[in-house]
């Protein structure tokens, strides 16, 4: 059964890495904020592949109720003004961002010890 929606950016290592965090936290994330529909918003750092490839110097993990919501958010004159905010700040702080959406499943919950 779907759980929710989930838009990930993964960021390769920026070339200006103070710039790239000032932006980031400064504007980007104030923008991606008013997102409609935004349900949670994380950030990861410090990644280490298991299997190959080159670490993330950041993801961004976004969710929403659904797919739906998802679309509509990204839709809307916040989520143009975000996309745009993120093309220009990969092409200022010299780094390539990878994203893609996809439907949540929840399968196991764990219960706190």
């Amino acid at each position: 059964m779907t759980t929710g929606a989930r838009f990930i950016v993964l960021w390769d290592t920026p070339q200006q890495r103070p710039a790239f965090d000032r932006q980031y936290r400064e504007v980007h994330i104030p923008l991606v904020s008013k997102l409609p529909g935004l349900r949670r918003y994380t950030l990861s750092r410090n990644t280490t592949p298991m299997r190959g490839g080159d670490p993330c110097y950041l993801i961004a993990e976004l969710d929403f109720d659904d797919m739906a919501s998802l679309r509509k958010a990204f839709q809307s004159s916040e989520g143009q003004t975000a996309a745009a905010d993120a093309t220009s700040l990969a092409a200022s702080a010299g780094t390539q961002m990878h994203s893609m959406v996809y439907e949540l499943e929840d399968v196991l919950a764990v219960p706190q010890r």
